[in-house]
């Protein structure tokens, strides 16, 4: 049996949690004989970094407790890399090209959109589709999420987002549509005509990036109808998600901190829930005053708008009241945003964001849950912004990671592109189902060891859920 590290209890974390991560190795169900089905999973919490590479899970560690390997989610026992691949651009994860230059991994990567189908639902797609099989928009047909999957066996459903709800990575695990620009369209699919039992994330039209009201709405993300059918109180009101044959599940409207706040502690909350930060884009990466070289926190966050961790407590209390269960796909979709901008201060923001949430989730569950009827992951769609240590040589990247300059220090770090990487992604598991994940890690790297594919996520769960 493993036993928590001295450096979790000088962090704080809940004793029952840090009992949990010692007795990790007998919480890691066996699997299944072969021939027969797999455990039932009950819940299962996934969270997706946006844009999260080893190098910036790397870097939180570091800007936060001073040494590698400092997450709750890095002592799970499921510890492997993931493929991210498409079905246009590269082919397949080369381990030996990805490591001889810098070249290979950020030609033809995936984008936000064919990575969360393919996590969702178990298919390579091409990019920009969301929850669509195929090679063009022309010729895409739909293909089945795991939250339909999950809806099917009687479970609660939700998505909680650090960016707007309809942006690719929660669209994916809920809507249906040819193009992830079609924002209106999908965020009208996920309000009126989806089963899910809770939407968090951003697009508010009043508000600006910094939370404060325009002049001028602005509808890019809500179309105005289905806005004003939200402020009505009547979006949603034809969908029967609870499934009692009735279509009348209109959702509860959260938009201020205190309601959100609220939520995470509510004996008797809402059966639906959709939350709307008073914000436009995201919780706080696109707020104003950003220079590439800011430290962290150099400007203010923003205090009108709540946290990722806070949205993922109420989204728990919601969906954790259903006795057969719940999936839940909970982003920090900015993560990706700020590698975009290769901005290194609101990166590590965006990650300790993330952080603190996972350790939400991972205390919801030791407290109201069971690793036994539970599956958490922890993974990421794809790597943004090829992150390397300060002094990355290309013709030998496997051993560039970034730099240790201390707690509260930010580490030392080089962006080496503006976009997308093919570089494997980290992948964490604990809980009912992680055996049969690890199982999936056939194929092994030269720096990052056993990995499998963003696809198998899905196929691991579907047999499970019911």
């Amino acid at each position: 049996m493993t036993t928590a590290p001295l450096s979790l209890l000088r962090r704080g974390w809940p004793l029952l949690v840090l009992a949990v991560l010692a007795a990790g190795a007998c919480l890691w169900p066996r699997p299944s004989a072969a021939g027969a089905p797999p455990p039932a999973i009950k819940n299962v919490i996934i969270f997706i970094g946006d844009g999260m590479g080893f190098n910036q899970v790397l870097a939180a560690d570091f800007y936060q407790y001073g040494a590698a390997g400092t997450q709750v989610y890095e002592h799970f026992p499921v510890r492997l890399a993931c493929s991210t691949y498409a079905n246009e651009g590269r082919a397949a994860y080369d381990p030996q090209a990805a490591w001889k230059s810098f070249t290979w991994v950020k030609s033809g990567p995936t984008d936000s959109a064919a990575a969360a189908t393919a996590l969702a639902c178990g298919v390579k797609t091409y990019n920009a589709a969301i929850g669509m099989q195929g090679t063009t928009p022309e010729q895409a047909v739909r293909a089945e999420n795991i939250l339909e999957v999950a809806e099917k066996a009687g479970k609660s459903t939700g998505v909680v987002t650090s960016v707007e709800f309809s942006h690719a990575t929660p669209a994916g695990f809920v809507a249906h549509n040819a193009r992830r620009d079609a924002y209106q369209a999908i965020a009208e699919e996920m309000v009126n005509a989806s089963a899910a039992d809770v939407i968090m994330g951003c697009g508010h039209p009043h508000y600006d990036n910094d939370g404060r009201q325009l002049e001028k709405p602005k509808y890019q993300f809500i179309g105005e109808a289905t806005w004003g059918m939200i402020t009505a109180g009547t979006a949603g009101a034809a969908v029967d998600a609870d499934r009692n044959g009735k279509p009348d599940d209109a959702w509860t409207v959260l938009q201020d901190r205190v309601a959100f706040q609220a939520l995470a502690t509510a004996a008797n909350p809402p059966k639906r829930v959709l939350g709307i930060p008073q914000v436009l884009t995201t919780l706080q990466q696109a707020r104003a005053g950003a220079k590439k070289d800011d430290l962290p926190y150099a400007v203010p966050p923003t205090e009108r708008v709540p946290t990722l961790a806070e949205m993922t407590a109420g989204a728990l209390n919601v969906l954790g009241r259903n006795p057969r269960g719940f999936v839940v796909m909970i982003e920090g979709g900015a993560i990706d945003w700020a590698g975009h901008a290769n901005q290194s201060g609101r990166l590590i923001e965006e990650m300790v964001a993330f952080n603190r949430a996972v350790e939400t989730a991972v205390s919801w569950v030791a407290q109201h849950g069971s690793w036994r009827e539970t599956l958490l992951i922890v993974t990421a769609d794809h790597e943004t912004g090829y992150l390397t240590g300060p002094q990355a040589d290309p013709a030998n990247p496997a051993w560039s990671m970034v730099t240790n300059a201390g707690q509260g220090t930010l580490p030392g770090m080089a962006w080496n592109s503006g976009g997308h990487t093919n570089s494997l992604v980290p992948f964490f598991a604990m809980g009912q189902g992680s055996a049969a994940l690890q199982a999936r890690a056939v194929r092994r790297d030269p720096v990052r060891g056993l990995f499998l594919d963003n696809t198998d996520l899905f196929h691991v769960l579907r047999p499970a859920l019911r």
